[in-house]
């Protein structure tokens, strides 16, 4: 008689269970709150072992995540994420590679890096929330600052340039997942990282996020112009119609178009001795 006990399957994991013990520091009604929330939400609804997934991270407020969450982390230099991210998936493709940054760590010292992030369609997920500040260094404009903005001292009068516009570059760039969410609705932003994690290749989530501190206009702003528009289309030119006639507030999955994802080159394997074989044989 075979008296083995069976062993009993472990439970699923849960939302708290890709938290770390650390007290986030945000400022208190940060939308970063709301952010991590959604990130662990959705790793939970996709039941990822917490040892296959990598957060990578820049400079800033948002850039903290990797930290309070219960998976491996980088936190990079200033602008840097992406590269880095990028690296970390082509060497080890095993892993699902999440990315987070602000808007003035990701379209600013980062904006290079960000175009050819989605030119090479790296299988990353990339979570910016964008509050169109510098809240982490006293509240100066950001790329996505509106040209009239007043609110800091450093440009009293205004940045007096166009704000960037992330989504219209992300298309022209070549990333092949584009969606917006808002951190006062977590539910579709959960929602919206699941679909960009499942995507095959680079996928941007924009997020607006307010900051309380150095813009506190923008929790009515958002919550009154926030307005759920968008259905994916794998059609460029109709999401480029669509960003063209964009407010700025209008939410959910703008385009999805499934390419190869980029993935290291394959190199044969070689000794010192057949490259010097092959300089003596140029050389004859």
């Amino acid at each position: 008689m075979n008296d083995c006990k069976l062993i009993p399957a472990p439970a699923p994991l849960t939302a708290k269970d890709y938290r770390s013990d650390l007290k986030p520091v945000w400022c208190a009604g940060c939308g970063d709150y709301a952010v991590i929330a959604a990130i662990t939400r959705a790793l939970a609804e996709l039941q990822l072992p917490r040892e296959d997934v990598a957060f990578v991270s820049g400079i800033g407020c948002s850039s903290r995540i990797p930290a309070y969450s219960a998976v491996y982390g980088f936190h990079g230099v200033h602008g840097r994420a992406l590269p880095l991210a990028t690296g970390l998936k082509v060497a080890r493709p095993d892993l699902t590679v999440l990315v987070a940054g602000g808007d003035g760590d990701g379209f600013s010292i980062g904006g290079n890096h960000f175009l050819h992030a989605c030119r090479r369609n790296a299988d990353v997920t990339y979570i910016v929330m964008d509050n169109s500040v510098y809240g982490m260094t006293k509240g100066q404009a950001s790329p996505t600052t509106a040209a009239d903005w007043t609110g800091s001292v450093l440009t009293p009068d205004g940045p007096g340039v166009p704000a960037f516009r992330p989504l219209e570059i992300a298309l022209a760039a070549g990333a092949s997942f584009i969606a917006r969410a808002f951190s006062g609705d977590p539910t579709t932003l959960a929602a919206q990282i699941v679909a960009g994690i499942r995507h095959e290749g680079f996928s941007l989530i924009h997020v607006l996020c307010p900051c309380v501190t150095y813009r506190p206009e923008q929790q009515k702003e958002f919550k009154a112009r926030v307005h759920a528009e968008w259905q994916p289309t794998d059609d460029r030119r109709e999401a480029f119609g669509r960003l063209l006639d964009d407010d700025g507030y209008a939410t959910g999955i703008l385009y999805r178009n499934p390419r190869p994802a980029y993935r290291a080159p394959q190199v044969a394997a070689t000794t010192l001795d057949a490259i010097a074989a092959g300089f003596e044989v140029a050389a004859a």
